[in-house]
């Protein structure tokens, strides 16, 4: 082999290897700061509510936040997220709630309310379309449930 070839291919075998590991490294850091990773998966009966620690267990009133440094939170009924956000000074990458009729995920943007007679701590709202004819702005819903007395609904 000659001299050009002992002396000069590790260095420049070294140098691919550094660039793919900066180029993954690179990588993961942008992909960690994506604003939105979509929905997870909440193990139901298992996964306590983060406001108010009862087993999530009625996936139609569903909802879920995960912050910005990545921590998921499950929540047991709409009322209870809307109280979290109130309270809670972390910072929001996304949140989604379970839509009332529908097995799956409608984006806090996109998502209406519907009055409910029963919910699980007794707020009153069922998450749907915001699209959908009846639905009450999610804003406004979350006014209610705000003015609501003792911090877990009147309907319980």
């Amino acid at each position: 082999m000659s001299r050009l070839g002992t002396h000069v291919l590790p260095f420049l075998l070294l140098g691919t290897v550094l660039a793919v590991v900066g180029s993954a490294v690179g990588y993961s850091v942008f992909a960690a700061q994506d604003t939105d990773t979509g929905p997870f998966a909440v193990v139901w009966d298992k996964a306590a509510c983060a406001a108010c620690g009862m087993h999530v267990g009625e996936p139609r009133f569903a909802a879920q936040l995960t912050t910005a440094d990545g921590r998921q939170h499950a929540f047991d009924d709409p009322g209870c997220l809307f109280l979290y956000l109130a309270e809670s000074q972390r910072a929001v990458r996304s949140v989604y709630l379970r839509h009332h009729r529908e097995e799956r995920w409608i984006p806090l943007a996109e998502v209406g309310f519907v009055p409910a007679d029963k919910t699980p701590m007794g707020f009153g709202f069922a998450a749907v379309d915001a699209r959908e004819r009846s639905a009450l702005d999610a804003d406004e819903v979350r006014r209610k449930v705000l003015e609501q007395t003792s911090g877990h609904g009147s309907g319980r």
